[in-house]
Parts: C-alpha cells; structure tokens; sequence
C-alpha cells in the first residue's frame, strides 16, 4: 500500500528521513513544513513538493498518512498533538518532549487517538543492540548485576551559536543528557531494566559563557530488580571518542564499543559486528534510522501500537529530567511555575 507522508522541520537531522523516505518503497513525500520560511521552501523546491510554514495549514491542505516530526525539541509537543488530533500518524525525532509535563500530554493524547506514534530510539534497532537483548533475555549470563555508560564527545561554542535554542533551558530543555546522550540513556534502561532511582549531577564545565545548559554529566542509577548502573557523560571532550556500553552479569558480560563483544559463562567470546551508517547525515546519529522508519510504516496495520510509544520513550526522558531537577532546582521551579 502505497504511504504518504510529511517532514515538519527541516533541519539538520531531517536528512536521515528524508533519505529514509526516498529509499523507501511505497512512501510518497507529499509536504515539507518549517516555521522558518527559507528552510521550507529550499526542502520543497529541492523534494518537488508543496512547503508550509505552518503545520496545522499543511495538515489541512495535505493530510498525509505520516508526519515526520523533527523539530527542535520545544516544537514537539503541539506538532504532535495536533497530528493526533487529526487522526494522522506520527514518527517522532528524540527526545518526547523537552519537560516531562508535555510528554505525559503527548502519552494521554496517543492513549486517546486511532492514530499510531513512534519514536525514533533508533538505536535499539542496531544488530549489537538487538543482540544483546537476545542474549540477555536467554538468561544464559544469568541475573544482570549492572552496567556502566559512557559518553564522551566533542562540540564548539559555534554549534551553539549557529542554532541558539540548542543551548536554553526554554526550547532545547536540557543540553548533553537530553540532545546527545539519551540514546545511550535509553539502552542502558532498555537492557538493563527500569529505573527506580536516580542520583546525578549535570553541570557546564567547558560552555558556560554561550549556554545555559549542561555540557557535562554523571549518574547512578538504581534498577528496579536490583541491579546498579553508572554513567559518565561529556561534550568538553576533544574528539568524539566510542560511546561505550558494559553490563556485567553474574556469568558472563557484555562490552559495547562500536562492536559488540559477548563474553559466555564458558570463556567463549562473540563478537558481533555493527552495520555502517548508510545515511549523509553525522555517523554519530547511529546507523540504524532507516530500519526503524520502514519497521514503523510496516506496522501501521497491526493491531498494536508500535513498540517504541510514547511512554516507552519516558523512561529515558524521566531520568534526564530527574538529574536536572537535582542539578538546576531553580530551573525546573520556576518552569513549573510558568507553565
């Protein structure tokens, strides 16, 4: 069945779905939408398409059956609840929302829609993500004792100031731990298990005279079957060094760095290898957009909702917001206060 479908924002991560929608079989792009007239018109005039500044004038004029969602962070929630509204499904960039207060809006409004929403953790569809979870599920390491995360990256005060919403509480929501380490948040609880408690301090070590967000992060997080988990996060790195993922189990362990290595309880060692990144856009966005995008098309019929809803993309966000509520309670009161 041929799909059609829309990007809303036309920045920099909508190339990956754009290539996604063009590599695809059966997908149209019927409409492109940015609130930055230039942008919209340079994506219509480049895909052939007719270009929005507004999506609710697109949504009425165009009604795809998709719309892509990739807009900064703050443009999220009304895109999306508006899409619900109108019965048209939803694929969501990351993070859910930039509060927690507009993510529980968007998890009640999909509760109450015939429409589908996913969204884009596209990281668990890696084949190293996905082998472990199979390995884990096996119980054959047995109980899962915890896990230890790092993200270590680089960025210049010019990323900044070439979109300045990247670096403000009011429209990014957050900076490292929510725009360039939750997926790597979202593994180590999608693999490890829920978390029950949060201990973590965010702060701005090397970008604090062009940010007011954090740049640099730590946490420990208590799962709710017992086990512990830290993390280590930082953008003032000098390189964009592997992010790394280890769970060590009470038999055995496993060891994310690009690849995946599998330790047994028999000394035996798999090791299993990563596809390379298909897309134009930046390699460290993960290899694996286009296999979600086409799963989520593919299941648009089945009787359940997609597997990465919502709620599901909570999780992640809940711990984000939890360090940094402890980290900037003023922040967070006074947001609390004037929304």
């Amino acid at each position: 069945m041929k799909r059609t479908a829309a990007v809303v924002g036309c920045g920099d991560v909508s190339t990956v779905h754009f290539e996604a929608i063009e590599d695809l079989d059966d997908i149209e792009l019927v409409a492109v939408c940015d609130t930055d007239p230039a942008a919209a018109a340079a994506a219509g005039e480049r895909y052939g398409v007719p270009a929005f500044p507004d999506h609710g004038a697109m949504l009425a004029q165009v009604r795809p059956d998709v719309v892509h969602v990739c807009t900064p962070h703050h443009e999220h929630t009304q895109v999306v609840l508006d899409c619900l509204a109108a019965g048209v499904n939803v694929l969501l960039e990351k993070p859910l929302a930039h509060r927690l207060a507009d993510a529980e809006r968007i998890v009640a409004a999909a509760a109450q829609s015939s429409a589908r929403i996913g969204v884009c953790l596209q990281n668990r569809y890696n084949l190293t993500s996905q082998a472990a979870r199979r390995v884990l599920d096996s119980g054959e390491l047995g109980p899962v004792l915890g896990a230890s995360a790092t993200v270590m990256w680089t960025r210049t005060a010019g990323y900044y100031q070439v979109k300045p919403w990247r670096g403000r509480w009011e429209t990014a929501g957050g900076g490292l731990l929510i725009n360039q380490a939750i997926h790597t948040i979202d593994l180590l609880q999608w693999l490890v298990g829920d978390v029950a408690s949060v201990d973590g301090r965010a702060t701005t070590r090397m970008y604090g005279d062009v940010i007011e967000v954090e740049d640099t992060a730590e946490m420990l997080l208590r799962h709710a079957d017992g086990a512990r988990s830290v993390f280590y996060g930082t953008l003032a790195n000098v390189v964009h060094s592997p992010v790394t993922l280890d769970i060590f189990a009470e038999h055995g362990s496993l060891s994310l760095r690009g690849d995946l290595r599998i330790t047994y309880p028999d000394g035996r060692v798999e090791v299993v290898t990563e596809r390379q990144a298909p897309t134009s856009g930046r390699t460290y966005w993960g290899v694996s957009h286009e296999i979600l995008i086409d799963d989520f098309y593919r299941r648009l019929e089945d009787d359940e909702p997609f597997w990465i809803t919502p709620a599901e993309a909570t999780k992640s966000l809940r711990i984000v917001q939890d360090v940094y509520a402890q980290s900037f309670p003023q922040v967070f009161r006074e947001a609390a206060t004037t929304h």
